[in-house]
């Protein structure tokens, strides 16, 4: 059983069919969405997620898909919120946002997916 949280990449990827990175998306999430796994998103990847559909009206699609598949979306903590500050400390490159998503994978701990090879290597450092 393996756990793991998703960078918005990722979610935005996978659902949304014309998204250039959908198929990336597909494969890379589909087997953890299969029983005995756990996945997750940090409350920031869930606001970043929204944007696009809460523009189109349709905010349901996200949240639809986040119950069936059982994602369930984890509290900005302190904990989460040091943790980011300091990956943003040690890598200037790092925006908040893939700070954030990988502060939650390492204070759940959770393995972090994510299709941005930047945001993969910071992560496998840690």
């Amino acid at each position: 059983m393996a756990t793991v949280v998703l960078d918005a990449d990722v979610l935005i990827g996978f659902l949304y069919a014309a998204d250039s990175q959908h198929e990336q998306a597909v494969s890379l999430l589909a087997p953890y969405l299969l029983p005995g796994h756990r996945v997750m998103i940090g409350a920031s990847v869930y606001s970043e997620v929204l944007v696009g559909p809460v523009r189109t009206g349709r905010p349901g699609i996200v949240d639809d898909f986040l119950a069936s598949a059982r994602i369930a979306v984890v509290t900005i903590d302190r904990p989460i919120a040091r943790r980011a500050a300091e990956l943003r400390a040690a890598h200037r490159a790092l925006r908040l946002p893939d700070a954030l998503a990988l502060a939650t994978a390492l204070e759940t701990p959770a393995e972090l997916l994510t299709l941005d090879e930047g945001l993969r290597r910071v992560a496998a450092r840690r």
